[in-house]
C-alpha cells in the first residue's frame, strides 16, 4: 500500500505545511532587492535659476528655480525666495497632477515639504509617506536652487 493512502492526516499536515512554507520562501527571494526612488528618479537639466534682486550677494531678495527633476509620475521643479541669505519661500512650480491620484497625493504632500523646508533652511527634509516620488523630486529641485543661489 502507498505511503500517502494510508490515514495519517498529521503527516498530510506538515507536508502541506512544509510546502507553504518552501513558497513563501521562494516568493520573497523573488523580490527586487533596489530602492525604487532610487532607481526611479533621475535629474533633467533645466534653466536653473532666474533671479531677481542683487545677484552674488546674501543680501537683498533673490528668487531662483530650481532644476525640473523628472520623476516617475511626472516632472517636479520648485522655486524658492532668499531674503538676506534666509529661505522665506518655496513654491513648487510644476509636480505631478495629471490624474485625480496624483492630486490627491500632492495636495497635502506639497504644502507639508513646503514646511519642513522653511523649517529645515535646507533641503535636508523627510520623504512625505505615500509620496516617495514627489518627495525626492522636490528635495533634489530644492537642493539645485540652493546651490545656484551659493554660487
Amino acid at each position: 500500500m502507498h505511503t500517502l493512502k494510508k490515514n495519517r492526516p498529521l503527516r498530510r499536515i506538515v507536508l502541506a505545511g512544509a510546502a507553504t512554507v518552501s513558497g513563501i520562501v521562494l516568493l520573497l527571494s523573488l523580490k527586487p532587492h533596489t530602492t525604487p526612488a532610487v532607481a526611479g528618479v533621475a535629474t533633467v537639466p533645466a534653466p536653473s535659476s532666474s533671479s531677481s534682486g542683487t545677484s552674488g550677494s546674501a543680501t537683498g531678495t533673490r528668487t531662483l528655480t530650481g532644476d525640473s527633476v523628472q520623476t516617475r509620475y511626472g516632472p517636479v521643479q520648485v522655486r524658492v525666495t532668499l531674503k538676506n541669505g534666509k529661505l522665506t519661500d518655496v513654491t513648487a512650480v510644476t509636480y505631478p497632477q495629471e490624474n485625480p491620484r496624483d492630486q490627491q497625493i500632492n495636495s497635502y504632500a506639497i504644502p507639508q515639504l513646503t514646511r519642513e523646508a522653511l523649517t529645515a533652511q535646507s533641503a535636508d527634509i523627510d520623504t512625505v509617506s505615500g509620496a516617495t516620488y514627489t518627495s525626492e523630486g522636490y528635495r533634489q529641485s530644492l537642493q539645485s536652487a540652493l546651490d545656484s543661489a551659493s554660487s
